[in-house]
């Protein structure tokens, strides 16, 4: 379909493009004035190399009760290296600023996440190899190529 080559081109070799990054950002400020779905949302993560606070539009994939990240262009992301560096810690906006902390989910719990999320975000399709319509155990065998991150907040973390 020409839509997907099109996303492809975009994250060509695993990176945004010039075209994406513009994307990108127009819709991270986007989503962190409040503007469009509360799913998509801007997170911020600090930079494993300069130190500066990065920002990116995501869309959080919603799971039996919790709220997930999805690394849609696998492993190698730059984000993905930032929150692991952070330790998790990062951000997200949209309207108001919310602190919170990423948890990398095991691999055998990813592939439910995975379809919920390709089901949000029809973006991430032409990345991910399996029809979002798939049977969840179609995303097995592809599920330790993407990272997914359980988002959980300050208020969560105390209650546990």
């Amino acid at each position: 379909m020409f839509r997907d080559t099109v996303r492809r081109w975009l994250y060509r070799h695993g990176h945004a493009s010039r075209v994406a990054r513009f994307l990108n950002a127009a819709q991270a400020r986007l989503a962190a004035a409040g503007v469009g779905p509360r799913w998509l949302v801007m997170v911020e993560v600090t930079g494993r190399r300069s130190g500066k606070t990065i920002s990116f539009p995501a869309v959080i994939a919603d799971y039996d009760g919790g709220r997930y990240l999805v690394s849609m262009l696998g492993q190698d992301t730059s984000w993905v290296r930032n929150v692991r560096a952070a330790g998790g810690r990062a951000a997200l906006r949209h309207g108001d600023r919310e602190p919170v902390m990423l948890h990398e989910v095991d691999i055998d719990q990813r592939p439910p996440v995975l379809r919920c999320y390709l089901q949000r975000a029809p973006g991430a399709r032409a990345h991910i190899p399996v029809d979002y319509r798939a049977p969840v155990e179609a995303f097995e065998p592809i599920a330790a190529r993407y990272p997914v991150f359980r988002i959980t907040t300050a208020k969560e973390a105390r209650r546990r």
